[in-house]
């Protein structure tokens, strides 16, 4: 199979992966790509994906440290330096030294420098890999940000440490004192690289906009080529690490940015987004070769007459337990030290809860599985790389058990924890864009007159769609269902009611009658979410027919052209007294979204059954385009108020403004060749 055609099944995986994390929340996207990239496996025949170990790390590893460089906190970094470091440095040593001597002593067909490599690429921690747990289940901020800022550094350390026991396993030599030096080497010129050529990007950049070349698509392409350039500049005529280079750029760059992301604005949207695009790519693909390389994998492991079926499991499991008791063992003695023997200021009483949180929280992924497929096929003489399968897939099931172990006791662990972002009384950030979109929405509203109805009703129409959206992302998709098809079945009962009060007075006849009711009964049938609907739906016709034969009500005549027009008149003035019955339930009631997000529908409709449909296209934009530019005035009033009241926190209404300047920048954009 083509390289293309592979690419294409790797995107398609991406994509449906994407749609079942949205329906499957609680199952780590990391954990689903892996799934999807065995069955691409099964499907297409044994794959098993072998590239350079440079050239992995140019094309995957390398973007990726550099965008986490890129968000690199330096508050965290400084409040937390000392278990960061620790983390990052002495964690990784441990865990290669104490995980290498336990996989040597379970498998002795493995090599003691394969071992100690395949425990150096297990040490990382990935956070992306968590974060998708982590916002469900609320894991605490400070776990959280240790996960963020060891995972910056320990990638770079980890990978340096594979680096060198790879090289042994495969020439066959090693010397401590060489190791030393080199990794020393290695690190120092490595991050001093990625200082000075960060800088020196950053200095090119602005001589070309001093130049007069200000185009945001250059500039934006040319941040995005940087951590390749660092990268390879690092490794090849420098000889140091391309890993750590790539993490100092990133981290000037973020310093640089932070001075000048006023005045390049568009460049800065531009880049975030393509990044955003690139990095989501990335890391799937990750995953998905990883799951792809599993089967073939697989077949050689169980196929191989020294390994029982079962026995690879229990190594997988046994790994994958040491490197937890590893890092649990570490994280407890470095709180007791901390708080009981440092005394260091804000330290936190070591609980066991707190421990056990953080132990799980440090799942492996994306550079761990980088790092193992660069694993090469030979070894420097021209023989086979010992239990090459066998490493891989015990990288991968032990990725595979850290993520499952967090998906389901983390969880468990984390009840009642502090919402991560704001507690108290402000209002949560669905619920803020609500308030934000009605303000909008009410904006329209009053700026509407007989010229600009149809324009107002699109307008309202397109919000009507975020306020819908934003329920649902709010929600449970069955809950958000179930509560529209309710509100949307009382104002049918509305139209209902308002009908059968105009036949009730002699305003129409039964035809008509007839007509209106058979509509309502299709729009009730849409309904039918649940089979106890469409139950409900049908008991109510029948009764509803049975109804109607016993008073054997008269037809007048049949359906006519200017019955047609009469018909449409009735419709709108039903759904006029359907809205103005749903507003007096709210009034009587209480605020409700769902029957909000139903008056926004109807109100969306009912300007084109009164409209010409002989309109002015150009006229109709202008209109959109000024009361678009007014209601994002009105939205940003109202998301100042919120903030000054304390509605909302600074975290929240940034992200707020962020969305509504999304919108501006949308509305005011226009397209040059």
């Amino acid at each position: 199979m083509s390289v293309l055609t592979i690419i294409l099944l790797l995107m398609l995986g991406l994509l449906i992966s994407n749609i079942v994390g949205h329906y499957i929340p609680f199952i780590p996207t990391a954990l689903t790509q892996i799934v999807f990239g065995v069955i691409i496996a099964s499907a297409i025949g044994y794959y098993t994906f072998e590239i350079d170990a440079e050239w992995f790390l140019l094309l995957f590893v390398a973007p990726l440290l550099y965008n986490d460089g890129r968000y690199f906190s330096r508050e965290e970094l400084w409040g937390m330096k000392s278990q960061i470091f620790g983390n990052a440095f002495i964690l990784v040593i441990l865990t290669t030294v104490l995980c290498g001597y336990v996989i040597n002593w379970l498998i002795p067909a493995i090599p003691m420098a394969a071992c100690l490599a395949l425990a150096a690429i297990l040490s990382p921690t990935d956070p992306v890999a968590v974060n998708g747990i982590a916002k469900r289940i609320r894991v605490p901020e400070k776990v959280m940000a240790l996960v963020r800022g060891e995972s910056l550094i320990n990638d770079a350390s980890g990978l340096i440490a594979f680096k060198y026991a790879i090289a042994a396993a495969a020439t066959g030599y090693f010397s401590l004192r060489e190791a030393i030096w080199d990794f020393s080497y290695h690190f120092l010129i490595g991050a001093a690289a990625g200082l000075l050529l960060g800088l020196l990007i950053t200095f090119i950049r602005f001589g070309l906009r001093n130049k007069g070349i200000n185009d945001p698509v250059f500039h934006s392409l040319l941040q995005i080529l940087t951590p390749f350039a660092v990268f390879i500049i690092t490794e090849d005529i420098l000889h140091a690490s391309g890993v750590i280079a790539v993490v100092a750029a990133g981290i000037i760059h973020s310093i640089i940015r932070e001075h000048t992301e006023t005045h390049m604005a568009e460049e800065q949207l531009l880049t975030e987004n393509t990044w955003s695009i690139v990095l989501f790519v990335l890391n799937g693909f990750v995953f998905l070769l990883l799951g792809m390389n599993i089967p073939s994998a697989m077949f050689e492991i169980l196929s191989s007459p020294d390994i029982g079926n079962w026995l690879v499991f229990g190594y997988v499991a046994i790994i994958g337990l040491t490197i937890l008791a590893i890092r649990f063992v570490w994280s407890l003695m470095n709180g007791v030290y901390r708080y009981y023997f440092r005394k260091k200021n804000g330290a936190e009483k070591p609980e066991i809860k707190a421990i056990l949180i953080t132990t799980l929280a440090g799942v492996r992924g994306t550079v761990t599985m980088a790092g193992v497929l660069t694993v090469p096929a030979f070894l420097g003489n021209g023989e086979l790389f010992p239990a090459r399968s066998l490493i891989i897939f015990i990288a991968a099931g032990v990725i595979l058990l850290l993520l499952i172990l967090a998906t389901v006791f983390l969880p468990l662990i984390c009840k009642g924890e502090a919402m991560i972002e704001g507690t108290g009384k402000q209002t949560d950030l669905y619920r803020a864009k609500n308030k934000l979109l009605m303000s909008a929405i009410d904006k329209i509203r009053a700026e509407t007159n007989a010229e600009n109805e149809f324009a107002a009703a699109i307008l309202i129409g397109e919000y009507n769609n975020s306020f819908q959206m934003n329920l649902s992302e709010q929600e449970a998709d069955e809950h958000y269902n179930r509560k529209i098809a309710e509100a949307r079945l009382l104002a049918l009962n509305l139209q209902r009611k308002y009908i059968k009060s105009l036949l009730s007075s002699g305003d129409i006849d039964v035809t008509i009658f007839d007509v209106l009711t058979k509509y309502l009964d299709y729009r009730e049938e849409t309904l039918n979410f649940h089979s106890s609907w469409g139950t409900k739906v049908f008991l109510k016709r029948a009764i509803r027919d049975f109804s109607r034969l016993r008073g054997k009500p008269r037809r007048i005549h049949d359906t006519t052209f200017n019955d047609l027009h009469l018909i449409r008149d009735l419709q709108t003035r039903a759904m006029e007294a359907a809205v103005s019955g749903l507003k007096e339930h709210v009034e009587a009631q209480g605020q409700s979204d769902y029957i909000y997000a139903v008056i926004l529908e109807y109100e969306k409709i009912l300007p084109r059954f009164k409209r010409n449909n002989d309109r002015d296209h150009e006229k109709l934009e202008g209109q959109m385009e000024e009361l678009r530019l007014k209601v994002l005035d009105a939205e940003r009033s109202e998301l100042h108020r919120m903030y000054e009241v304390g509605e909302i926190s600074a975290d929240q209404e940034k992200k707020l403004r962020r969305f509504t300047n999304y919108i501006e920048s949308i509305v005011l954009y226009e397209h040059y060749e």
